[in-house]
């Protein structure tokens, strides 16, 4: 065998590994938002059945939750990136929570909002209609106690993503899972 076709094999082994790393970074660094939005969503589709159980008005499926929870969790990496999101990372905690929280609120309630004006719109048949039609039907109360349950659920999970980021991902785990210290303080 060629001394060359031995180096090029070596390096498709070596980019392969290197790619099976950062595909195994990718999938470690997205399963914590991944998990959360997926269990949290589940919960505002429960919610939003009992809520509106016996008035006809269709509900996400759980394919649909599983899809968006998978989108959000990347999101919520992608959007840790930016600048503007980690604004104050030096100030003391609650600073960067109220920001986020801000934030992904804005952004939750802008995709519930398209959500049903989506559900509308295929009825009305067509994007305007479905606006007015949503704007008229829509059950403000049921809409804003989703709004709360999200606002909590992103509230609980930028505290504890900021904890993490403070804390460091090791001994967060320390402490919830153990092996907790023989002595304590």
């Amino acid at each position: 065998m060629p001394a060359g076709r031995i180096v090029n094999e070596g390096l498709t082994v070596i980019r392969m590994s290197t790619l099976f790393t950062k595909i195994k970074e990718e999938f470690v660094a997205i399963l914590p938002p991944t998990l959360f939005f997926f269990i949290a969503l589940h919960i505002v589709a429960l919610i939003r059945v009992l809520m509106v159980k016996g008035t006809g008005i269709a509900v996400w499926a759980s394919v649909s939750v599983t899809v968006a929870a998978l989108i959000l969790g990347k999101a919520v990496l992608i959007a840790d990136l930016l600048p503007l999101i980690n604004r104050y990372p030096e100030k003391p905690l609650i600073y960067n929570v109220t920001w986020k929280t801000l934030i992904y609120l804005l952004v939750a309630t802008l995709v519930h909002y398209l959500e049903r004006l989506v559900e509308f719109s295929r009825q009305a048949g067509g994007l305007m209609a479905g606006n007015e039609q949503l704007l008229a039907e829509i059950v403000w109360p049921h809409f804003w106690a989703v709004q709360i349950l999200l606002f909590v659920l992103i509230f609980m999970y930028c505290t504890m993503h900021e904890l993490v980021r403070v804390i460091g991902k090791d001994k967060v785990l320390q402490i919830f899972f153990g092996p907790l210290p023989n002595s304590v303080g």
